[in-house]
Formats: C-alpha cells, sequence, structure tokens
C-alpha cells in the first residue's frame, strides 16, 4: 500500500504522472499491466497470481504497480472493472433504435455472444469473483455504473417491443439479461468439463453459427409466445 509522504515512498507517490511528458507513457504502461494482470488473474485467481510475475513480464516494478494500483488487492479490482466495463461499453455503442424489436434483440444476443466466446477470461473472472461472493466487485467505485448500461439497452428494447404489440408484458429486463448471460456463459465456463462428460467442444467453430442462431431464437420466441393469442 501507499505510504506517508517521507523518503522514497515520497518520490514513488510522485508517480511518472508528475514529470512533463510523461503522461501518454504512463497510461500505456497502466494499459500494459492490467493486460497482463487480466491474464494472470483469471488464470491462477486472486490468492494464486504473484505481483512479481505480473511486473516482470511488463517490464517495471512492484513498487510502481503499487503507484498505480496501490495493493494486490487494488490491482484485482481494477482487472475486474475493466473487464466489466468493456461488455457495457460495447452494448451502450449498439446502435438498435432504428431496428424492428424482433432484430435489435437479436442484435443484443449476438453482441453477447460474441463477446463472451472472445473474452473466455472475463468468464473466469467473474467466476473467482463469485468464489469471493463479490466482496471486491461490491466495493467499487464505479460499481452502479456497472449495471444500468446493460439494462438501459434491453430495457429499451422490451419496451419497444412491448409497445408494438409484440412482447409479452410480464418480462423483467433483469431476468431476461440474465437469461442471454446464462447461455452465453454456460458455453465458455462449462467447455472443458461439458467436453470431458459429453465429448463435445461447445466452442466448436462447426457449431458456432446454429449456437449463435439458437440463442436469437430461444430469446425472441419466448418474448413473442402468447402475444395477440386467445
Amino acid at each position: 500500500m501507499r505510504t506517508g509522504p517521507a523518503g522514497t515512498e515520497a518520490r514513488v507517490a510522485a508517480g511518472p504522472e508528475a514529470v512533463p511528458g510523461r503522461q501518454r507513457d504512463a497510461e500505456r504502461t497502466r494499459a500494459e499491466i492490467l493486460a497482463v494482470a487480466t491474464e494472470e488473474f483469471s488464470e491462477r485467481g486472486l490468492a494464486g497470481a504473484r505481483v512479481d510475475e505480473i511486473a516482470a513480464k511488463t517490464r517495471t516494478t512492484k513498487r510502481m504497480l503499487y503507484y498505480y494500483f496501490g495493493s494486490k488487492q487494488g490491482l484485482y479490482l481494477a482487472v475486474l472493472e475493466k473487464a466489466y466495463l468493456g461488455i457495457r461499453h460495447l452494448e451502450q455503442g449498439l446502435d438498435v433504435e432504428h431496428l424492428h424489436p424482433t432484430a435489435a434483440m437479436r442484435a443484443l444476443t449476438d453482441l453477447t455472444f460474441d463477446h463472451h466466446e472472445a473474452h473466455p477470461a472475463f468468464i473466469r473472472l467473474v467466476s473467482i469473483e463469485n468464489i469471493h461472493h463479490a466482496e471486491h466487485l461490491r466495493g467499487s467505485p464505479i460499481l452502479s455504473g456497472l449495471a444500468d448500461p446493460a439494462l438501459d439497452v434491453l430495457g429499451g428494447i422490451l419496451e419497444r417491443g412491448r409497445a408494438a404489440g409484440l412482447f409479452r408484458d410480464d418480462v423483467d429486463a433483469l431476468e431476461m439479461h440474465m437469461v442471454i448471460s446464462a447461455f452465453c456463459v454456460f458455453r465458455t465456463a462449462n467447455r472443458h468439463t461439458f467436453r470431458a462428460v459429453f465429448g463435445r467442444d461447445m466452442l466448436d467453430p462447426a457449431d458456432r453459427d446454429r449456437q449463435r442462431r439458437m440463442l436469437g431464437d430461444l430469446v425472441v420466441e419466448y418474448l413473442t409466445a402468447h402475444v395477440g393469442r386467445t
């Protein structure tokens, strides 16, 4: 942890960002540390990851890591935040207002499917944090911003679909988010045990397009079930 403004620690506290012209290098270093730490924490967990190893792989020092992130737990939380912000940024950037509600819903399921498949480290980090009962994530100063983007986009699509008489009116946005996430998380998180038990790789490229369509079909069929029927 950072200490008081005396001796060596005072010089560390000044940090590279205090030097004119070093801001860009500092941002690049911080980003590199987060990238390496993401792999370390997702592969080894909070307890197993070693700050010395992360420092060595980023050609920096343990002291400099603590300057940027305060502690090992602070670095771990920063990794978690970055992982969540990545998917939230994509959700916020999803342009669906001009789409038919069912097409918009499929665009959202496609985005989630693609992201979770392409970022297995995100899935592992979420699993690890659940082992810790989300004790670190609950302390995040940006926690409130990690939920709203996902539910805002999804809620907007649901609202448009209901207004058009297309979607059932008993659907909760958070529960729909859970359904979509459950499908996407499962095929990545349980890939190895599923293959060991059933002899089938859920991430086999030959099955990808069909599974992607399946998710969209499941969600749209549920949302439109019984609408306008007697």
